[in-house]
């Protein structure tokens, strides 16, 4: 790895800290440290142009201790097992917080889908279905989309999977097409939530939200999609990014019109009125509201200092460093950590695996009004417990988090 540690390593270090602030028995720690499955899987698919194409695959059950195993499954060269083993972990504690009955995992091919044809995914994500079908279902485990992966890549697992069965299992994943199952709302849920966290972490913070200046590192589904509603309630959108760059304008820029310019010409950048800027300069722009919304360790202990917003909402997961947290804490910014900021996305994929059980829809303002509700009270849950404990939201999240997967493991005893 790089000078920074590992996904796996942070995940763990904050297992640490929270089961020292419990006072978590040796045993449940130990537990808790390991997932409960990792399956890794070599899948090999025909190329459009006729060779072998060879992809690395795995599929990790964390714990399951609350209800099914639920987590996305992501398309990306730098997918491996270490940062997929801790994504599952944060995935637990993220269904915990927000009090859904499921528990975490994640899975991931290491590919490069930028470079693959439409024909190329579905056979990967066909051959990748099979190969970990025996471990995943509607009461096993649920997967959902997760970066380069999107409603399409849901519609073939629900086939494949489906196929397999004989007959239709719409409940086999979450984040589908509305067409075969999908809630609405799903596309915006993980964004939505974010800037729901972010209004209310103004108000607890006494900053007026309506006008405040916000950034968003990442313009893929949840950095345009919380830029966009952000926008919508009434901030100030001053900066943007995406894997090529990032752009600036202290007057404000307009997010429907950026996303055009990058479906038309591939990237932010470049777009008329503002300022090029790179990806580190995004999360240094003087602002109220960050989100980063790319990849894990964004914000690190070499440049959490330079980090001038009042607020941070994390959209993505693991974008903070344990060192950078140190520093940020000390700098007095509020932080909104990724297992309670983000989890709009599997709460309203609960919502959508509920309505699948049950062969019913819900209209969008159904959905929406159910993730208003459980998202304020989650936030609600971590700041009582932080004041109460007088630590970090970060700490109090965890805390919360492991705390109620802790309970369900002792109340469910060892079998045999």
């Amino acid at each position: 790895m790089s000078k920074e540690q590992s996904a796996y390593c942070i995940a763990l270090e904050q297992l640490r800290l929270a089961a020292e602030q419990l006072n978590l028995e040796d045993g449940i720690h130990q537990m808790l440290k390991v997932p409960k499955r990792s399956l890794n899987v070599c899948i090999t698919i025909r190329m459009d142009n006729g060779e072998f194409g060879v992809f690395n695959g795995c599929r990790v059950q964390h714990m399951d201790a609350r209800g099914p195993f639920k987590g996305g499954i992501r398309y990306h060269p730098r997918v491996n097992l270490d940062e997929v083993t801790a994504l599952s972990m944060w995935m637990t504690w993220k269904c915990a917080v927000i009090d859904i009955p499921y528990g975490g995992a994640k899975g991931g091919i290491c590919c490069n889908p930028k470079e693959m044809s439409k024909g190329e995914l579905e056979r990967m994500t066909r051959r990748y279905t099979s190969m970990i079908f025996d471990i995943i279902g509607p009461y096993r485990d649920v997967p959902a989309p997760d970066v380069y992966t999107d409603a399409q890549t849901m519609a073939w697992i629900m086939d494949t999977y489906s196929q397999i069965k004989g007959y239709s299992v719409p409940e086999c994943v979450t984040g589908k097409p509305i067409s075969i199952g999908g809630s609405e709302g799903r596309a915006e849920a993980t964004s939505l939530g974010t800037d729901i966290c972010a209004r209310e972490a103004a108000k607890t913070v006494g900053l007026k939200f309506k006008g405040a200046t916000v950034a968003v590192q990442g313009f893929g589904n949840v950095g345009w999609n919380a830029a966009k509603i952000a926008y919508d309630w009434g901030c100030k959108i001053v900066a943007v990014s995406d894997s090529t760059g990032g752009i600036y304008n202290a007057k404000g820029l307009n997010p429907y019109k950026v996303y055009d310019h990058k479906v038309k010409t591939g990237s932010v950048v470049n777009y008329k009125g503002c300022e090029t800027i790179t990806n580190e300069e995004v999360l240094a722009t003087k602002c109220d509201i960050l989100i980063p919304a790319a990849l894990e360790n964004s914000i690190t202990k070499e440049n959490a200092d330079k980090i001038k917003a009042k607020i941070i909402s994390e959209g993505a997961n693991g974008p903070t460093t344990p060192e950078a947290d140190k520093v940020l804490c000390e700098k007095g910014v509020f932080l909104v950590p990724d297992i309670l900021a983000n989890a709009g996305g599997v709460t309203v994929s609960y919502y959508e695996w509920v309505q699948n059980l049950e062969r019913d829809h819900w209209p969008l303002e159904e959905v929406n009004r159910r993730l208003e509700t459980k998202m304020a009270k989650a936030f609600k849950d971590v700041v009582t417990t932080a004041k109460k404990d007088k630590c970090s939201m970060r700490l109090a999240a965890l805390m919360l988090g492991v705390r109620r997967v802790a309970d369900a493991i002792k109340t469910l005893g060892l079998w045999p």
